[in-house]
């Protein structure tokens, strides 16, 4: 998002930025439907040069853009989350980024401000937790109402054998 801004400002340089990044999500789009184990062998064998790349381009225009400017605070974010960004590298079964469990959390984060009033301030908070739990529970294709009864049946045995 941040090079994309950069681009109009500095074409040259954000588009080959761009352009690596786009070489990153095709091998994503590449490990599709392989196990955890076979897209960390495409990873490492296709994307990890390809980060290597766009690593050394970054430390080289890192001096030259304007301290100040879009282009410098793309590559300096980039830079300073470095280890964050290139996790997926190490682990076949994690995702290049954030945006399916962004995209599976934008109804929480819609519905928040609206559950403030929802009958009280602690019906509020209540309503944002279960609504995180079930966004939660879709993503990991779980189904909340099942994974509910299986916890209510284990606290009320532990509620039971407190007694």
């Amino acid at each position: 998002r941040y090079f994309f801004k950069g681009l109009d400002a500095d074409p040259r340089r954000m588009g080959k930025v761009l352009h690596l990044v786009a070489g990153l999500y095709a091998v994503e789009d590449r490990a599709k439907g392989l196990s955890g184990e076979e897209s960390l062998v495409l990873r490492r064998r296709v994307s990890a040069p390809l980060r290597a790349k766009l690593h050394a381009y970054l430390l080289e225009i890192r001096e030259e853009v304007l301290p100040k400017s879009p282009e410098a605070r793309a590559v300096r974010y980039a830079l300073n989350q470095w280890e964050a960004l290139t996790r997926f590298l190490e682990d076949g079964d994690l995702e290049i980024d954030n945006g399916a469990t962004e995209r599976a959390n934008r109804d929480v984060a819609i519905g928040r401000g609206n559950w403030t009033f929802f009958g009280s301030d602690e019906g509020g908070k209540t309503a944002a937790v279960l609504m995180s739990f079930i966004a939660s529970c879709k993503r990991c294709r779980v189904g909340p109402f099942a994974w509910f009864r299986i916890i209510a049946g284990a606290v009320a045995l532990v509620w039971l054998g407190a007694r």
